[in-house]
C-alpha cells in the first residue's frame, strides 16, 4: 500500500519485475507473503507491508539504486 494506506495494482508489480528481468537478465520476485517493516523517524513511526525482488550482478550501480 502507499503512504495514504491504498493497495498498489498488481500491473505495478508485473512492471518492476519484468523492468528486473530484462535489465538483469533474471529476477526473483517475493511477493505471496508480504514482510513486516518498521520506519521510524525520531519519534515518529510507520509500519508497512513488503515484497521484495532480488536480483543477481556483478557491479552494483548505486545511483540508478538511489532513484529507484
Amino acid at each position: 500500500m502507499d503512504n495514504d494506506g491504498q493497495p498498489f495494482a498488481q500491473e505495478d508489480f508485473e512492471r518492476v519485475k519484468e523492468e528486473l528481468a530484462s535489465r538483469f537478465e533474471g529476477v526473483t520476485a517475493y511477493l505471496q507473503a508480504p514482510a513486516d517493516g518498521l520506519w521510524r523517524k525520531g519519534a515518529e513511526s510507520n509500519a508497512d507491508k513488503i515484497v521484495i525482488f532480488e536480483v543477481m550482478t556483478e557491479e552494483i550501480d548505486l545511483r540508478e539504486w538511489r532513484d529507484r
